[in-house]
């Protein structure tokens, strides 16, 4: 495969289960997306599956699979690879926390983005809970918008059990609070936040224009420092990534990936979809490998919106998968691989085990041709990959 150009697109959560409030059909059933069709009608199109059921189904998980690594053997938590983003050091006996700003009334979880609050909001926010509640034991770190850290130095083993707040929305919290061995430590930081937070002037101000207020912190995905091995070691090829979350910039640095940052991709449905596809198409004139990950779909499967779904998928095919394809089709020999690496429900507003849809299309790819790009249709072709870490794979060697 000497000379071959590869690329991924992701669009995060997009895949879906029929909805009655879309009459029985799904968000990709019902967008115009002519180049995620191109994909499915050109090239083979089928299933493979991410998650396995005996872990969480969640972004961590799921993105390890795709990228080739078996998350029983890698998986060490979410907030580890967030913190390779960060270039935060661990030690053997640290364990760091995912620390989401959330919205939580009257005892619910009620938004697990805080209104989808800035980063220059949440930075402000989570420095002055460095000087309350921090220590020379409990570093905050700040993030991108509502994700940030919480390093718990000398931790030890880790034997927590956490639970993700966007699996709890409209949930009562007080029945998925840390449990185990020193979750009450945790339990009291996140008590403090809230304390700190009520009458906050960020969030004084977020209330006067109607916006969700970041009321407390939420301690979950934690982990130790994770020992990946080189994507270069393991394909020989070099790789290159663009995305606006942490996780991916923390697993693409953990596999040696270069890390492309985009002005204006801010995860949200107003990221910069245009500049992410020009981005893809510029890094493959030098790396043999590119991925372009979109938060946009799965934040509009957590929010419960079925138009912002449909929306972040058009403009993912317009502006990014579209293009791209087209210059890939310049090249002698390529692939493009686009698939989502979990189903995120609008109607449960989290992520679940299901198989994905997933299309290759491009050199030495035999067309299977079910039907457009669909969950429906993807479950019809013969074309099955059960073990998600297995699928790169069968796309780079195939």
């Amino acid at each position: 495969m000497s000379g071959m150009k590869f690329a991924i697109v992701i669009p995060d959560g997009a895949g879906d289960l029929p909805q009655a409030s879309l009459k029985g059909r799904t968000p990709l059933e019902m967008a115009e997306c002519p180049a995620f069709d191109r994909v499915s009608m050109e090239g083979l199109f089928g299933t493979t599956c991410n998650t396995p059921k005996d872990l969480p189904a969640c972004s961590d998980v799921a993105i390890l699979s795709l990228l080739g690594y078996d998350p029983h053997k890698y998986y060490t938590g979410r907030a580890p690879l967030e913190a390779l983003a960060r270039d935060i050091e661990l030690g053997d006996d640290d364990v760091v926390f995912r620390c989401n700003l959330v919205t939580v009334i009257d005892g619910k979880m009620l938004d697990n983005t805080a209104g989808g609050i800035s980063t220059e909001e949440g930075a402000a926010i989570i420095k002055e809970l460095a000087i309350a509640l921090g220590s020379d034991r409990w570093e905050f770190h700040n993030g991108v918008g509502y994700r940030h850290l919480l390093v718990h130095r000398g931790h030890g083993k880790d034997e927590l059990q956490t639970t993700p707040p966007h699996d709890i929305l409209d949930q009562e919290v007080a029945t998925h609070l840390p449990r185990g061995p020193g979750a009450a430590e945790l339990v009291r930081l996140m008590e403090g936040s809230r304390a700190l937070l009520g009458e906050h002037e960020i969030n004084r101000v977020r209330r006067d224009l109607g916006e969700r207020p970041a009321t407390q912190i939420w301690l979950w995905g934690q982990g130790t420092r994770p020992k990946l091995t080189p994507f270069r070691e393991l394909h020989k090829l070099q790789g290159e990534a663009i995305t606006a979350v942490d996780l991916v910039r923390g697993l693409a640095k953990g596999i040696g990936w270069r890390v492309i940052e985009v002005e204006g991709a801010t995860g949200y449905l107003d990221t910069n979809y245009k500049g992410k596809g020009e981005a893809a198409i510029k890094a493959l004139e030098d790396c043999d490998i590119v991925c372009v990950h979109v938060e946009a779909t799965d934040e509009a499967g957590h929010e419960g919106s079925a138009q912002h779904k449909i929306q972040a998928i058009q403009q993912i095919d317009r502006h990014i998968l579209a293009p791209l394809l087209g210059y890939m089709e310049t090249l002698e020999k390529w692939r493009l691989m686009v698939l989502p690496d979990h189903l995120t429900p609008i109607s449960l507003r989290t992520h679940t085990h299901d198989a994905v849809p997933v299309g290759i299309i491009g050199t030495g790819m035999s067309p299977s041709r079910p039907g457009p790009y669909t969950e429906k249709h993807a479950a019809a072709s013969g074309f099955r990959i059960p073990v998600g870490y297995e699928l790169m794979e069968y796309f780079l060697r195939a």
